[in-house]
């Protein structure tokens, strides 16, 4: 074939070459012909009628689809002669014969592979498509001005090409979940004392080690897939467009060039709570002022963490506009003309309007479902990339922290969250716990027989956290500080220390290249929701032990039933498609916990027969911005 493509290339006649390519096609389908009408001898003399039959069956299949190529043949000439053949089409024409004519197993599949054939893996050689490895060069080439600086046929990629991509992904660890979780049981009951339990035993942990290795190369082939399908700068360029407009809209929401007149929105930041449910608090606080179209006055001094306030650590919210003025103050909800609104916690606000969280900006949405796996998390975080701007003193300490740490990559970043949560808000997971999932994001670095080092930042509420990791862990580099997981204990949590200690941690926790803690942590939920922002999709960068992602305070959860469900147990629920499903938490063992919203019903269903149903909500558009 290469002649093939040099004739392409060349000035030869027209003609010339459609024969060729003819000639060459013909005498591929005749062998694959040839072949399956003689490859019956040998076989037993009662079964030959049936399988010859089968296999005349076949052959006037491929006859037919010799013909549908013929048909192909001749309009390629007649393009030819009217010099309207594209060097594209051509391309693709040309990979297709050559397939076809060094691969005749490929076009035997067309009229289906022997039942015995069925269940073979495919050769190596044919997963990389080594044979035409150099039309697809050429065809580079050819398409790169046709495809732009972003590759890809159209420049991005379609709405279904992005969620099929993120929904393989998610669902890979799902059916991961599942057998894990099962074949941990059957090996828990044969330990108890069955005669072979020890060798059955021994065959499970062989089964669960052999799938967790595949299930790490599909992740690795995942991401590969996403680096090389040719739109990873437009992700890059969409993130970075998608992020600069909320940051414009916001600076010009709190910038108004009539601070007196503006409407404002009152919030007080001192909620009696932690560190990361105040900086939700205000984030609450920030999305109603966006859907409201007014300037956010945030109200911190004598703040719990540092009583000088927000401005001495981050950043005013505003340049221009810091304080509710002389107009009097109403309580939520107020009217559309009420200058100053003082608004509740998020827990007591009554009437509920439907921007709150999990909703995204309507105008917004078709981007972000495209271009994000989880659109409120990135919404979230464009409040925080505004609010956590550092005071200059801030962004010192920060500096000098990770580097006094010693901060390199790759690492994974661990929370382990205890005192005040275990056995309250959370149940107690162990060092081994959340190791095992470290463990497993290396050695999937490492599918392809690379070899990183192993680094850690862990934080903790608990010094002895740290020190009990760095023990029964040596092999690997654990960054931390006891001292600042002494400070964050319940006795000394609200100093400057303290603060420093934990916007330190979310720091860390936020740039590290993957997560692995609690989603009942707000902290763990912040730090989450800033690595948003830098990356164009951190969506599953993220391995939690125990809750789903969800925002204190929300409306719904809800996710679409795309395959039906039959109750298996009584505790399953009963699915149709289309079905809307609120969801409450995912088991991670393959199945998740949620009640359907046709019938009432609340119970079990596996997670992969869902898909998120992203909520939109009728935002402003700033269209001076």
């Amino acid at each position: 074939m290469l002649l093939v493509r040099q004739l392409f290339g060349a000035s030869a006649n027209s003609w010339a070459r459609a024969l060729i390519i003819f000639v060459l096609a013909w005498v591929a389908l005749v062998y694959v012909f040839v072949v399956k009408l003689t490859s019956t001898q040998g076989q037993q003399a009662a079964g030959e009628s049936e399988l010859n039959a089968r296999r005349i069956s076949q052959a006037l299949q491929l006859l037919e689809h010799t013909r549908q190529r013929n048909e192909e043949l001749k309009q390629l000439i007649d393009e030819l002669m009217s010099d309207q053949l594209d060097k594209q089409s051509a391309l693709k024409l040309v990979q297709r014969l050559e397939n076809d004519a060094l691969n005749p197993k490929m076009a035997a599949d067309v009229v289906g592979p022997e039942p015995e054939a069925m269940f073979e893996s495919a050769p190596a050689d044919l997963r990389g498509w080594n044979n035409v490895a150099e039309a697809v060069a050429a065809g580079n080439d050819l398409m790169e001005a046709d495809h732009g600086e972003f590759g890809g046929g159209g420049g991005e990629p379609s709405l279904e090409y992005e969620f099929t991509r993120r929904r393989i992904q998610t669902n890979i660890g799902e059916i991961w979940n599942f057998f894990s979780s099962e074949l941990g049981k059957v090996r828990k009951a044969v330990a108890g004392g069955h005669a072979n339990s020890a060798d059955l035993e021994e065959s499970i942990n062989q089964v669960l080690l052999q799938g967790a290795e595949h299930k790490r190369s599909l992740l690795s082939d995942m991401e590969r897939l996403r680096q090389s399908d040719g739109y990873e700068a437009w992700r890059h360029k969409e993130a970075r467009d998608l992020s600069d407009l909320v940051q414009r809209r916001l600076h010009h929401l709190q910038n108004p060039s009539d601070c007196q007149n503006a409407r404002k929105l009152v919030c007080k930041l001192n909620k009696g709570c932690g560190y990361g449910c105040q900086l939700h608090h205000v984030v609450y606080c920030f999305i109603v002022a966006y859907a409201t179209e007014r300037t956010l006055i945030l109200k911190s001094r004598g703040w719990r963490y540092h009583k000088g306030g927000w401005e001495e650590v981050f950043q005013p919210v505003s340049n221009s506009c810091h304080d509710a003025g002389t107009a009097n103050t109403y309580n939520w909800p107020g009217k559309p003309n009420t200058q100053v609104l003082v608004l509740p916690i998020i827990d007591s606000l009554m009437p509920r309007p439907p921007y709150l969280p999990l909703a995204v900006p309507e105008d917004l949405a078709p981007r972000l479902k495209r271009l994000h796996g989880d659109p409120i998390v990135w919404w979230v975080g464009q409040f925080l990339k505004y609010l956590l701007r550092p005071q200059a003193p801030t962004r010192d300490f920060l500096v000098a922290g990770m580097r006094n740490l010693g901060w390199e990559r790759p690492i994974v970043g661990v929370h382990v969250r205890r005192t005040d949560k275990v056995g309250t808000e959370a149940a107690c997971h162990s060092v081994e716990e959340y190791m095992t999932h470290v463990e497993d994001y290396y050695r999937t670095l490492e599918v392809n027989g690379s070899s990183v080092v192993r680094r850690i930042f862990l934080a903790s509420d608990d010094a002895q956290v740290i020190e009990e990791a760095r023990r029964k862990y040596p092999q690997y580099h654990i960054i931390g500080d006891p001292e600042v997981a002494r400070m964050a204990s319940v006795s000394t949590r609200y100093t400057d220390t303290a603060l420093n200690g934990i916007i330190l941690d979310i720091h860390m926790l936020s740039m590290s290249d993957h997560l692995v803690c609690t989603f009942s942590s707000q902290v763990c939920r912040v730090a989450y929701e800033i690595m948003q922002t830098l990356y164009p999709d951190a969506a599953y960068r993220f391995k939690s032990l125990d809750d789903i992602y969800y925002y204190g305070g929300q409306n719904a959860h809800n996710r679409r039933v795309v395959i039906a469900h039959k109750p298996r147990t009584h505790e399953d629920l009963q699915l149709r498609v289309g079905d809307l499903v609120s969801v409450a938490g995912n088991h991670w063992d393959g199945n998740s916990k949620g009640k359907n919203t046709r019938t009432n019903q609340g119970g079990l269903f596996p997670s992969f027969k869902v898909e998120e149903k992203v909520d939109t909500a009728k935002l402003p558009l700033y269209p001076g911005v």
